[in-house]
């Protein structure tokens, strides 16, 4: 069954690499489509990040067939704001390493960034078919928290990527197996922080809301959080001990305000003031933050209600 599975995987890879048909088309000059129809394009990368991907690219065309010059490059062109172009160097990258579960969870993550959801889970589930009995190794940041301590793995990412894209479908019971699965390995209280306040949305969304509040015991004031503070701050505001005004303030145009605001809009929809929820959620399309993952939830949410 597994050799049938990565037959297919190479299958699928092939043709990403080598049809143009694999990336939506766009308006020019866009990375993107809207739910709404809005062409989405990135503004023009920082100095530093031009600094990097000519260094990534310098390491991989010395070696074009090394993984990590593969990974390294894809990336370095995704934080330059080129989804499309890292798409098709992680396709690439499968093409050449068929069973390497990181090239399809990085392909992945980017096809959730042009809102290709369906794409995004195949992928997925691919990478998390590839990792089955497979050691789980830390993933080096891109852009290192301020105690330079990556604080993710390479199966906890291909879960907790794999937990959004269902999300992002509405699909609540997969994502909240697949959750609880990046939950389990328990790499650390960044891992538990995050991947609970997955979980306790997708209970809420479920009508589960006794089961929602368990799933906080997980969570407290004290926990050793190095990067994910505002996940943190999300489930101790779901607990009762931050105030609303304190989350309210968050700024959408930053990541990590992006993950804040959906996160009350959501608290809102599931408690039944579905109007302070969608206004919450409109605050996002105008901004610019059209890449994190709150601003593409709250787009899903509003599209569909």
């Amino acid at each position: 069954m597994k050799n049938l599975i990565l037959l297919f995987a190479c299958l699928i890879s092939t043709n990403a690499y080598a049809q143009s048909h694999l990336l939506p088309d766009v308006p020019e000059g866009a990375q993107a489509v809207s739910l709404f129809g809005k062409a989405l394009s990135m503004p023009a990368p920082s100095q530093k990040m031009l600094d990097n991907l000519a260094v990534a690219k310098a390491d991989y065309d010395a070696d074009p067939m090394d993984a990590e010059n593969i990974i390294w490059y894809g990336r370095r062109v995704a934080y330059t704001g080129d989804f499309r172009r890292a798409i098709l160097i992680f396709s690439e990258g499968i093409r050449k390493h068929p069973t390497d579960a990181r090239m399809y969870r990085h392909r992945g993550h980017r096809y959730i960034t042009i809102r290709e959801f369906d794409r995004a889970i195949e992928d997925y589930e691919i990478a998390a078919t590839l990792i089955k009995g497979a050691e789980d190794k830390i993933e080096p940041d891109g852009a290192p928290n301020p105690l330079g301590i990556p604080v993710t793995s390479t199966h906890g990412n291909i879960y907790y990527h794999l937990g959004l894209a269902y999300y992002l479908k509405h699909d609540f019971e997969n994502s909240l197996r697949v959750y609880r699965m990046g939950r389990d390995i328990d790499l650390n209280d960044d891992n538990t922080a995050s991947t609970t306040h997955w979980i306790y949305m997708n209970l809420r969304r479920l009508g589960r809301g006794d089961e929602a509040k368990a799933a906080l015991d997980h969570i407290s004031a004290d926990m050793n959080i190095i990067e994910v503070h505002n996940y943190h701050k999300l489930d101790m505001f779901y607990k009762g001990e931050v105030p609303e005004e304190e989350v309210l303030s968050a700024d959408p145009n930053i990541p990590a305000g992006a993950s804040i605001t959906y996160g009350v809009a959501n608290w809102f929809l599931y408690n039944g003031e579905e109007e302070k929820a969608y206004n919450l959620m409109e605050k996002f399309i105008n901004t610019n933050s059209w890449g994190s993952f709150g601003f593409i939830a709250a787009e899903v949410d509003l599209k569909t209600r």
